[in-house]
């Protein structure tokens, strides 16, 4: 923890608590705060004017990051027949139907990052709402992931498909990549992510949307975007 302690002091001091930094020295200040053995991932955190606890306040949906996440994701389908051969042709990690919810259920299965299913399998999907729901696995059709059209919705999670949605606190938390990734990278997946969640503004939403956008490495201190430039 020592280590840890000193390499996050040295991080700190790259970084002006006092300041809110343009998209481009934000991306360059936080690479090289991400100094941890591993490939750190770059995280959003986007603080909304609105309040997610009224339907008509909600902020969902799912975009295609240009460069990808920097991970390659796990996609469980659900589906039968025609569409669950058409979800192994397009890469599917794991198809199945009732199978997979048993196995869900009976041995707290979760070896995977997504979950697809078709409109017809969601009665089935749903006896998992209550396990499914608090680790943001269940599919919906806002994001993408309840759909007919199986093989896009597998090609775009594996392209690097993200979904973003309000956590209680009404604040959106998104992976744009990794501490590898070059700036320009970087930076183009931020902007596909704030555009998106600008052109997802509620109508009901008033005042301030954007109040606070926070760019951070996984194991680094966090800094402030100038919110205004998106």
């Amino acid at each position: 923890m020592a280590k840890l302690g000193k390499r996050y002091e040295a991080a700190l001091k790259l970084v002006d608590k006092n300041k809110s930094y343009d998209l481009e020295e934000a991306v360059s200040v936080i690479k090289k705060t991400a100094s941890a053995k591993f490939d750190e991932t770059i995280e959003l955190h986007v603080k909304l004017g609105v309040d997610g606890r009224h339907a008509d306040q909600q902020v969902r949906g799912a975009v295609v990051l240009p460069h990808g996440t920097g991970k390659t994701k796990r996609v469980l389908v659900v589906a039968k027949g025609e569409k669950a051969l058409e979800a192994e042709k397009a890469g599917a990690d794991f198809v199945g139907a009732d199978d997979m919810i048993k196995k869900i259920q009976t041995e707290n299965w979760f070896e995977f990052d997504v979950i697809v299913a078709t409109p017809d399998m969601m009665g089935l999907v749903g006896r998992l709402g209550r396990v499914l729901g608090p680790k943001g696995l269940m599919p919906n059709p806002k994001s993408g992931t309840v759909t007919f059209d199986v093989e896009k919705a597998v090609n775009e999670i594996k392209a690097g498909k993200v979904e973003y949605r309000l956590d209680k606190t009404n604040i959106i938390h998104c992976s744009v990549g990794k501490a590898s990734f070059d700036e320009e990278k970087l930076s183009d997946n931020i902007k596909i992510v704030m555009d998106a969640i600008v052109k997802a503004r509620p109508v009901a939403a008033k005042g301030t949307y954007l109040r606070n956008v926070t760019l951070t490495s996984t194991m680094g201190p966090g800094l402030k975007l100038i919110s205004t430039k998106f």
